[in-house]
Formats: C-alpha cells, sequence, structure tokens
C-alpha cells in the first residue's frame, strides 16, 4: 500500500487578495515542511467566499486560468516545494464563467481543470462538471460541491479513470 501525507488548509479571508494568497502560500510551506505531498487550500481562496449572494459585480473577478494569480502563485510554489496543489479559482474562458480547480503538480504545470460552474449563478455561466485532459495522477481524485446531495459527487469522484497502457 503506498502511503500519501495530505493536508488540509482552512483559515478566513478579507478582500485583500494578495495577502489572502500570501496567507494560503505561508500554511502551504508549513504542510509541506510536515511532509504532506498534496495540500488542499480552501475554495475560492482569493477572497471571501463570494457564492452565497448573486450579485454581477463580483463576475469582474475571474480571470483566465493562465492569468489568475491564485493559480500562478500555486504553481510557483509547488513547483518549488515539488507537491500538488489543486487550486480553486474563479475562471474566466471567453463569455463563460466557472469555479474551477487546477491541479497543480510538483513540476508546477497544470495537470488538469476540474470546471464546477452550477455556482455561482449569473450572466454567461455554464452548468458543467467536466475534466479537461486526462489527469495522470492515477487513482487520487478532486471532488467539490456545495450540497451533499450535487450530481457531479455521485459518480464521477472527481477524475475520469486513468486508461491502462
Amino acid at each position: 500500500m503506498t502511503k500519501l501525507t495530505v493536508a488540509a488548509l482552512q483559515l478566513a479571508f478579507t478582500e485583500d487578495t494578495v495577502a489572502n494568497i500570501k496567507a494560503v502560500a505561508d500554511l502551504v510551506r508549513e504542510a509541506a515542511s510536515k511532509g504532506a505531498e498534496v495540500v488542499l487550500p480552501p475554495e475560492l481562496f482569493e477572497g471571501p467566499y463570494f457564492c452565497r449572494v448573486e450579485d454581477e459585480s463580483l463576475f469582474a473577478n475571474a480571470r483566465p486560468t493562465a492569468e489568475h494569480p491564485s493559480v500562478l502563485a500555486m504553481q510557483e510554489l509547488a513547483k518549488e516545494l515539488k507537491i500538488w496543489i489543486p487550486t480553486s479559482y474563479f475562471e474566466l474562458d471567453g463569455p463563460h464563467h466557472y469555479n474551477s480547480l487546477a491541479m497543480i503538480g510538483p513540476d508546477g504545470k497544470i495537470a488538469g481543470v476540474y470546471r464546477k460552474s452550477h455556482i455561482p449563478t449569473g450572466p454567461d455561466t455554464k452548468r458543467s462538471s467536466t475534466f479537461g485532459p486526462e489527469i495522470p495522477v492515477s487513482r487520487f481524485g478532486t471532488d467539490r460541491t456545495c450540497r451533499r446531495s450535487a450530481s457531479e459527487s455521485a459518480g464521477t469522484s472527481g477524475t475520469p479513470k486513468r486508461r491502462e497502457r
């Protein structure tokens, strides 16, 4: 049996994105120093969790994956610490918005992106629960949901089954 050390982070956030990302990065470093190979930051950690309300002005906070400050910071950190950091962020892809998770590997690269968009709701929000390219993490997967009965949790466990080669 393979042993995997995982750390889950929980902390409060302010409106200061830079301070929030730094606070998460500090805890990621601490977890890695204690042996964590996978560190799970909170969902949408760039600020207070905003999905409880429908406020169209919040859609201005979405960024493309390659430009998102949370993703960029965790890519650098994952590469430095040689760990996995599943990173939640508010993604903008053309006119569409997603509550996404980038699976960032020990090389600092994004192994895949999971898009969960039934929250937040608003203009051009697409209903989707999909992964991009197959993620090479064997039986390790991700699952995020806002309620226990969400359909995407029911049968997927987040990651598609790895194809045998």
